[in-house]
C-alpha cells in the first residue's frame, strides 16, 4: 500500500521526467505499480500527491458506497432505465452515450445488480424498480447434481440411408414438450412417413422416466414400424441403450441443429395449439390419446389430403401382409 511520502516521491519523480521504472527504483516497487498509481490518479500531467492520498484513503474505507448512489443524477437514470424494464448490461452501455460529458453518469452493470440486490424488497416495490428476470437476489446455495451425460452417441450420420426420402415407414423422431415452470413434460413421437403422432405421458423428465414412457409407447408396434428413433442431444434419452435394446435403435441430432428433426419440430408447433407455453401439460394418458386422435384426424396436403390416421393404418396393413 502506497503511504503519501510514496506517493510525495512519485509526484517528484514525475516533475523531474522520470521513466516509470527510475520512479519504482526509487520506491522499491514494481514498475506496474506506479503506472497504475499515475494513471488512476490524473496521468503524468495532473497527479498530485495530497489529492491521489485522499482518494486512495476514502477508497478503502468501509462500509464503501455503492457506486449507483455516488451520483443522484446516475441514481435517477439507473432507476428511471430500470423502472422502463432495460436491463443492467443496456444501462451501463448506455451511459457514456446519453452522457458524454458527465463522467459521474458511469456505472458497470455488475454494480448496478450488487445496488439491486443490496436493497429491501419493500424499497425496491416503492420506486417501482425491478430486474427483468423478477430475481430479487442471487441465487445462492449449492448446484443441484448434473444431468447424466449421453455416452456413447450414435448420430444421424449413422442412420441408415432408407430414412431420408421416407419411402421405408418405422423411422421416428422425438422431443420433449415441456410445461408450465418446467413442472410437466410429455414426449412427441412422430413417424416420419405418415407424419403420425404418439404422446407419451410422463411423470418426470429423468432419463428413466422417458425412456421407460418411450419403450411403453411404441413397445406394441410391429418390428417394420419401428425401425430407428432420431432425438435431440437432450440428457433425458442418456438411458437410450435401453430403448435400443428393445429393437429400437436411437441416434441423436447434432446439437443446436433442429432441421435436422424438422418433422417433430412442426409437430411440436402443433401440439402447442392444445398446450401452449406457460400451460401446464398433463399426464392423463386418455386426455393426450383424445390430443392425439384430432390431431392425427387432420387431413394433409402432403397426404393429398388424406389424414396421418389413415397413412399409418395402411402402413401398418401392408407390413402385416409383406409380413
Amino acid at each position: 500500500m502506497l503511504m503519501l511520502s510514496d506517493r510525495e516521491e512519485i509526484s517528484r519523480g514525475l516533475a523531474e521526467g522520470l521513466q516509470y521504472k527510475e520512479i519504482a527504483s526509487r520506491l522499491g516497487r514494481d514498475p506496474s505499480v506506479i503506472s497504475r498509481e499515475v494513471a488512476r490518479h490524473g496521468g503524468r500531467a495532473g497527479y498530485r500527491a495530497v489529492a491521489a492520498d485522499r482518494v486512495a484513503c476514502a477508497a478503502r474505507e468501509r462500509p464503501k458506497v455503492f457506486a449507483v448512489e455516488r451520483s443522484p443524477r446516475l441514481r435517477a437514470v439507473v432507476c428511471r432505465q430500470l423502472r422502463c424494464g432495460w436491463s443492467p448490461a443496456s444501462i451501463a452501455g448506455r451511459l457514456p452515450i446519453d452522457y458524454p460529458d458527465d463522467q459521474a453518469c458511469r456505472v458497470s452493470h455488475e454494480a448496478i445488480y450488487q445496488w439491486v440486490y443490496a436493497q429491501p424488497v419493500s424499497t425496491l416495490a416503492r420506486e417501482l424498480i425491478s430486474l427483468r428476470t423478477g430475481r430479487t437476489a442471487r441465487r445462492g446455495g449449492r448446484r443441484p447434481p448434473p444431468a447424466p451425460r449421453i455416452r456413447q452417441p450414435r448420430y444421424i450420420d449413422e442412420r441408415p440411408a432408407e430414412v431420408e426420402d421416407r419411402a421405408v415407414p418405422g423411422h421416428w423422431e422425438g422431443d420433449l414438450v415441456i410445461g408450465k415452470n418446467g413442472r410437466s413434460a410429455v414426449a412427441t413421437l412422430v413417424e416420419r412417413t405418415s407424419r403420425f403422432l404418439v404422446l407419451a405421458p410422463l411423470t418426470g423428465r429423468d432419463s428413466l422416466t422417458v425412456g421407460d414412457a418411450v419403450i411403453a409407447s411404441t413397445g406394441g408396434l410391429p418390428a417394420e414400424i419401428r425401425r430407428s428413433l432420431t432425438w435431440d442431444c437432450g440428457t433425458e434419452m442418456a438411458r437410450h441403450a435401453d430403448i435400443t435394446a428393445t429393437g429400437l435403435p436411437v441416434f441423436f441430432a447434432h446439437p443446436h441443429s433442429p432441421w435436422e428433426r424438422g418433422t417433430n419440430e412442426n409437430m411440436n408447433r402443433i401440439f402447442r395449439e392444445f398446450f401452449p407455453k406457460g400451460v401446464e401439460i398433463t399426464s392423463d394418458p386418455n386426455y393426450l390419446a383424445m390430443v392425439a386422435s384430432e390431431i392425427n384426424g387432420r387431413p394433409r396436403k402432403i397426404h393429398n389430403w388424406k389424414t396421418p390416421s389413415e397413412i399409418f393404418a395402411e402402413l401398418v396393413e401392408a407390413n402385416a401382409s409383406t409380413g
